[in-house]
């Protein structure tokens, strides 16, 4: 086999701008990152939306919902550069998926959450912004 397709990867779970067609999905693809599939977390997160630029995720036993998440394949060589490019506060983890599995995922620093607006109700960033295009973003 060829050594270019020995490359190795890891899943990487993505709840925010890096998603497809968002702000900064470039910076998976830029990095040979592929899609994998849609998935949700076990029902122990919360998320907060960071100034509506961008979600935070925070792992929240007995606590939280399943919140909708993209599932991409990255080669190790690239996860640098993907953590390093996240906004501040922004941090690679281990995610715990719906069915039981873990991964490493993006979670917010507790701290980057302080004062704003939590959107655990719309299950995740997606939903949280169409609802506010939309309108009905309370």
């Amino acid at each position: 086999m060829a050594q270019a397709n020995m490359q190795a990867t890891t899943l990487l779970a993505v709840n925010g701008t890096l998603m497809r067609g968002l702000v900064l999905n470039p910076n998976l693809l830029a990095v040979g990152a592929t899609f994998v599939r849609d998935d949700e977390t076990d029902a122990c997160y919360r998320i907060w939306s960071i100034g509506d630029r961008h979600p935070a995720m925070i792992r929240t036993p007995g606590a939280g919902t399943r919140v909708a998440l993209e599932l991409w394949a990255v080669p190790l060589a690239g996860l640098a550069s993907i953590l390093s490019n996240e906004p501040p506060g922004l941090a690679i983890g281990k995610v715990v998926l719906r069915d039981g599995s873990i991964v490493l995922g993006v979670l917010g620093e507790p701290f980057l959450c302080e004062g704003q607006r939590e959107i655990t109700a719309y299950g995740g960033w997606r939903a949280y912004t169409a609802a506010q295009q939309s309108g009905s973003a309370a």
